[in-house]
């Protein structure tokens, strides 16, 4: 497995529903930067990662779901980085495993399953402290990665990842999918005050999100981690492309997602950047952006999900082509 990442290359998307908009689309493509971890989780995982091995840490435990991207990224990181993975699984152990917990324990990841009830507990310090005596002296990530330092690294994600230092200013808006909120709260933090940042949850009744985006941005300015500006860039919730919830889909978002890849050639996952693309490309035609905006979609990666989806898919023309 390659230790090398490439920088993610900016893509100029030329839509015809663009162009109507008098709107210029780029999208930002961290799905190419690894071929296992990529995405936002590699930024949220990146200084999890040094802080365990700078308190001499051997062993990463982190939680998630059966397809999860996270657990999908944390057990690839920690087999380049030499680190034993554990991952906390949300509900029953189901036999054959899914190719998500599949790739995990090929890369040396141990399962441990929780009930849905016990699952919900695993922010908690009881839970945490039982986890610590079972499996010994273990650096805890949250799920998703969403703690400050997952914000810190989501700071790198729109500056540092551009081409050309200080390309990232020509950006009037900058859109990302939004779940744990992290990456949003990060990419507010690293951008011009000129600047705002836009994210599209994709759970259902999102709104909620705006509580946890302002706790993580005051918890990570009192915190004195390094952040690009004082002060957080305006930002935004739009929460009317969820598909019923997170990792829902229908018709029209798997049409949509194969559309998109045989235009632009570009591959969405259906859990996150699917739903931020079908909402960017709706609000154009609605007239939400002014004409001469420039806007930066950020691909968040994830692609690894969308075979558990397929499989499960009642389209047959959606599900992966056997030969």
């Amino acid at each position: 497995m390659s230790l090398t990442f490439f920088p993610p290359p900016l893509q100029q998307i030329n839509s015809e529903i663009a162009r109507d908009a008098g709107v210029e689309l780029y999208v930002l493509r961290l799905d190419l930067m690894h071929p296992w971890v990529n995405g936002n989780k590699w930024f949220k995982l990146k200084y999890n990662l040094l802080e365990a091995k700078e308190k001499n840490f051997t062993t990463l435990l982190t939680f998630g779901g059966a397809y999860s991207n996270h657990i999908y990224a944390t057990a690839a990181a920690g087999n380049l980085f030499g680190f034993r993975t554990i991952g906390v699984i949300r509900g029953e152990e189901r036999l054959p495993l899914n190719p998500t917990l599949s790739f995990a324990v090929q890369q040396g990841m141990q399962l441990v399953y929780l009930n849905r009830q016990t699952y919900r507990q695993r922010n908690t310090p009881p839970l945490q402290e039982y986890l610590q005596q079972r499996f010994g002296e273990v650096f805890i990530i949250p799920e998703g990665g969403s703690n400050l330092n997952g914000v810190r690294g989501c700071t790198e994600i729109v500056g540092n990842a551009m081409p050309t230092p200080g390309y990232a200013y020509a950006f009037d808006h900058i859109c990302v999918a939004c779940g744990t909120a992290t990456t949003l709260a990060g990419i507010a933090l690293s951008l011009d005050q000129k600047q705002r940042a836009i994210a599209f949850p994709v759970l259902k009744n999102g709104a909620f999100l705006a509580q946890e985006i302002e706790s993580l941005l005051t918890n990570y300015l009192a915190s004195g981690l390094p952040a690009p500006y004082s002060s957080p860039a305006d930002w935004e919730l739009i929460c009317d492309y969820h598909f019923g919830g997170y990792a829902k889909v229908n018709d029209n978002l798997l049409l949509f997602s194969q559309q998109f890849r045989e235009e632009h050639g570009v591959p969405l996952d259906y859990v996150y950047t699917a739903k931020m693309f079908y909402g960017v490309m709706d609000l154009l035609q609605q007239g939400f952006f002014c004409r001469g905006d420039s806007l930066l979609l950020v691909h968040t990666g994830g692609l690894q999900g969308n075979v558990g989806i397929e499989e499960r898919s009642q389209y047959a023309w959606v599900k992966p082509k056997t030969r």
